[in-house]
């Protein structure tokens, strides 16, 4: 019995069948109003033809996924409110701790509020002692000031990637609440990476699963593969995933899976070097499909 299923889509007026491995893993896809089979690279050529026989019409052109051409931008008309490039990293925790600290305010009477980086603003450094203390534990204890702030230490060093050719998109919006923390496009690739915040905290990765301290182990490289799963299917491009862990003390991830990139933050840097799967071209290409909101409504 093949390993590969078929499922066919519909979406953005394009009739497509995916080809995906029994996880979920799409390996290929055909589009059948242009008749050509996309193959991503480590999928075997003659299984994927295989498992689409039943399905393919005429002729059909085999290879690599296309990069949109020049002629796809120039249909790109984007509205600000459709433009994702504008997004801060950590964009989506932003606006929850902001709304979070309104309410905070509304509740202690004319307190200080906290802004989305969790610091009180100038007004609220004049209010009662007490309610300072209680912002200042309640910034403890909400995790999700750690996230930002370890989303906003990864997100600050990709963007100093953009001198090496780079192009970089934050906090990336999908369908069901989700979000891609940060979407890099350059010579080495897309890569869709997910942040772990863990200062001071030892990892520990056997995968698919993460501990971060004495915490209890979650499925993170699931979760990364996932979101790369469906920023391919967005961008129809190769994306490989990556688990960017904020300050660990100690990072154990032997054996390294062997479809996922797992770095510490510090060696984020380090992609500059890298290079030889896309061209300058086709980086701005695939980038100005990213940042357009509406190429991720139906992944």
């Amino acid at each position: 019995m093949s390993r590969l299923r078929v499922t066919p889509t519909r979406g953005q007026g394009r009739d497509r069948l995916y080809v995906t491995l029994r996880d979920g893993t799409t390996v290929a896809w055909y589009d059948k109003d242009i008749g050509r089979v996309s193959v991503l690279s480590g999928a075997g050529r003659e299984e994927v033809l295989s498992a689409l026989a039943p399905y393919l019409t005429g002729e059909v052109a085999v290879g690599p996924p296309r990069v949109p051409t020049q002629a796809d931008l120039d249909r790109l008309s984007l509205h600000p409110d459709d433009d994702l490039a504008p997004n801060r990293p950590g964009e989506a925790l932003h606006a929850e701790l902001d709304a979070l600290g309104d309410a905070g305010s509304d509740r202690s009477s004319g307190s200080g509020r906290l802004s989305g980086s969790g610091r009180l603003s100038e007004s609220g450094r004049s209010s009662g002692a007490s309610s300072s203390l209680l912002r200042r534990r309640w910034q403890h204890r909400d995790p999700r000031q750690a996230e930002l702030l370890a989303q906003e230490t990864v997100g600050d060093r990709l963007d100093r990637l953009e001198d090496a050719g780079w192009r970089v998109l934050h906090s990336i919006p999908l369908p069901g609440a989700a979000h891609i923390d940060h979407l890099a496009i350059g010579p080495a690739g897309v890569l869709a990476v997910r942040t772990l915040p863990a200062r001071k905290r030892r990892v520990a990765v056997t995968d698919p699963l993460v501990r971060v301290g004495r915490a209890a182990p979650a499925p993170h490289l699931r979760w990364a593969r996932r979101a790369a799963e469906r920023a391919s299917r967005a961008l129809a491009a190769e994306v490989r995933p990556v688990l960017a862990v904020v300050e660990p003390v100690r990072l154990d991830a032997l054996p390294a899976p062997r479809d996922i990139r797992i770095l510490r933050d510090t060696e984020i840097a380090a992609l500059a070097s890298l290079g030889g799967v896309l061209k300058p071209a086709d980086i701005e290409s695939l980038y100005a499909t990213a940042r357009d909101r509406h190429s991720w409504l139906s992944v």
